[in-house]
């Protein structure tokens, strides 16, 4: 069993740019999405995977994520998961010892931008760096479900800037 254990930030300016070393474009999906689980499709590159989460204990969550064929996902994306698709950008960044992903939304989703980080263990040290904002970790607006409702734009992203 694989944990995953990660904190959420919006993104204040894009000074992390200058440190970007690798960038992907990702779409991705859900075929389920329950308060005890959810099932997530995502195709990036020539690569698939469908990732299986629990519902998250603090920072924590159950994790189990496997790769499929491209073809599957794309199936999959085209005619089972809900819409609006989730596209976007990953950029990892590192960051004092660590390794930063930060998301740069398209689509339905444009304009918004979050770093996230993953941690290996909930009392790990973190050094936040200088263009991230607000923690989003527990705020609905920005998990998968709320991007895809298009509940952040309710949000006063001025908080990031």
């Amino acid at each position: 069993m694989s944990i995953e254990i990660e904190r959420r930030f919006l993104v204040s300016s894009d000074e992390w740019r200058v440190s970007a070393a690798v960038s992907r474009s990702y779409r991705q999906s859900y075929l389920s999405r329950t308060s005890e689980s959810s099932v997530r499709v995502r195709r990036f590159e020539d690569h698939a995977t469908i990732t299986v989460k629990g519902p998250r204990v603090g920072l924590a969550r159950d994790e189990f994520e496997y790769r499929i064929p491209a073809p599957d996902a794309d199936y999959m994306l085209g005619k089972m998961c809900v819409t609006p698709i989730i596209e976007k950008v990953r950029h990892l960044v590192d960051h004092a010892g660590m390794t930063w992903e930060v998301d740069v939304y398209h689509g339905e989703a444009c304009g918004l931008v979050l770093a996230e980080v993953e941690l290996d263990r909930i009392d790990q040290p973190l050094v936040l760096p200088q263009w991230v904002a607000a923690e989003v970790t527990h705020d609905p607006r920005y998990c998968s479900s709320g991007i895809v409702q298009g509940l952040w734009r309710d949000a006063d992203l001025r908080l990031a800037r």
